[in-house]
């Protein structure tokens, strides 16, 4: 079973959730990358991601494998958008089970982190003013 996803259809949280339950799971830990309104002091419109799928469906994998290996986990998922999306729309989602909270929510954060250093994903802002730019994740602040 995969364990990460590029999706160009919205993201089914409650699904992935519940995918991630287990008895032997203590603690489960999700974070949601939502679409907002600014960046960097100018008023964002929505947003367009594209993806290289092949390279970035194995490198999401193996972000993920060494999160579960690292950290311990019971179960670890990662969904990742492509296409045109809204203010307010779900960009990424994350979600780690694993037996105790902080080795949830640090695998949580590392499985964020690293995708968006690793996975080769682009992002292009479109702002209210009409113009529009790619954002490189490197100078993306966490």
């Amino acid at each position: 079973m995969s364990r990460f996803a590029i999706s160009a259809a919205p993201i089914d949280t409650q699904a992935l959730r519940r995918a991630l339950e287990s008895h032997g799971a203590g603690a489960c830990v999700t974070f949601e990358g939502w679409v907002r309104d600014h960046h960097q002091g100018r008023a964002v419109r929505g947003l367009e991601y594209e993806a290289y799928a092949a390279l970035a469906q194995a490198e999401g994998e193996r972000v993920l494998a060494e999160a579960c290996a690292r950290f311990d986990l019971v179960a670890a998922a990662c969904v990742h958008r492509t296409g045109t999306l809204a203010l307010g729309d779900i960009a990424v989602w994350v979600g780690v089970s694993a037996g105790h909270r902080d080795a949830a929510f640090s695998a949580c954060r590392y499985v964020i982190d690293e995708i968006k250093q690793r996975v080769p994903i682009w992002k292009r802002e479109s702002y209210v003013d009409g113009d529009a730019g790619w954002i490189h994740p490197d100078r993306t602040p966490r």
